[in-house]
């Protein structure tokens, strides 16, 4: 079958190869992919995968054999695949848990852009309420960005999106944010919560302008830039502010199930930048490491 694999040449980060068909284990799924979702921090950072390797974590397609335990969906059902590895393939055998049911009236495509992106907002901003509470969310325009102003409204904060220019913030005001800024020197809010995905410079801004109690949490280093802190800003009086790593990589099926819950009820869509077939997949590559796409790309499985 054909499938995506990592490539650690100057051709790379992938390439399509011939690859043998997945064999299930017992507590496996067998799952025909219909649309994959790519996701910047994979492709960035594959040196971290090996060369040969089916690369991917986020599709969705249709349960072609159920897991032979009695685990999981049964054939025929449509399913979101986050966090789950080796995703960017014809077909892969996965574990039920990180697998979600997409409900009647969901695109499958949509749900493809779930997985990493969504469940990593999910997971940051349920750690504490959020109701009447001041939320930063930068790179917003972003995959992971798109779903957490989106998710952050719905848990009641006062959500402000910051992007990298003008042409970057369409869109998110509908999406539920209450400021869009391009710069963090524009406003004087203090912010309870801070979710970054940019790193570099932009954390030791957010310090600065983050409230009493209040925490960052890091969830992406898109610009690839070093963090420094000013003499004497990691003191300070007061209610205690803290800096919080993000690395969850526990099964994400109860996630994906209440995200799609809310995607079928209308409550949530799914930032979908980019479609195309995946047969185009070194030019959707490019359009992301350029930061031309808001939201996710989305390729059909031909």
């Amino acid at each position: 079958m054909r499938a995506l694999v990592v490539d650690h040449s100057e051709a790379g980060p992938i390439r399509f190869a011939d690859v043998d068909e997945p064999v299930p284990s017992t507590g496996e799924a067998l799952v025909e992919i219909r649309h994959i979702g790519l996701n910047f921090g994979e492709l960035n950072y594959v040196h971290q995968w090996p060369a040969g390797a089916v690369h991917g974590h986020d599709a969705a397609g249709i349960v072609v054999r159920a897991a032979s335990d009695g685990s999981g969906p049964p054939e025929g059902t449509r399913v979101a695949v986050g966090m789950a590895p080796h995703a960017w393939a014809e077909r892969v055998a996965v574990s039920p848990a990180s697998l979600g049911t997409v409900p009647k009236g969901v695109d499958l495509a949509d749900a493809a852009a779930l997985g990493i992106a969504g469940v990593t907002a999910f997971r940051v901003l349920r750690k504490r309420s959020l109701l009447a509470r001041d939320v930063l969310i930068t790179g917003a325009s972003g995959g992971v960005g798109h779903f957490a102003v989106q998710l952050a409204a719905l848990a009641g904060a006062r959500v402000t999106a910051l992007v990298g220019s003008p042409e970057r913030a369409a869109g998110l005001r509908e999406l539920g944010a209450d400021k869009v800024l391009t710069d963090l020197a524009e406003t004087g809010d203090r912010f309870d919560l801070v979710l970054d995905t940019v790193g570099g410079p932009l954390v030791a801004q957010a310090w600065s302008s983050l409230a009493e109690g209040g925490t960052i949490h890091l969830v992406g280093y898109s610009s690839g830039q070093e963090t420094t802190f000013p003499s004497g800003a990691l003191f300070g009086f007061g209610e205690p502010r803290s800096i919080a790593t993000y690395g969850d990589m526990t099964p994400t099926g109860g996630e994906l199930t209440d995200l799609l819950g809310l995607m079928a009820a209308g409550r949530l869509s799914a930032p979908v930048g980019l479609r195309g077939d995946w047969q185009g997949v070194e030019d959707a590559v490019q359009a992301l490491f350029a930061r031309k796409v808001h939201g996710k790309v989305v390729l059909d499985v031909a």
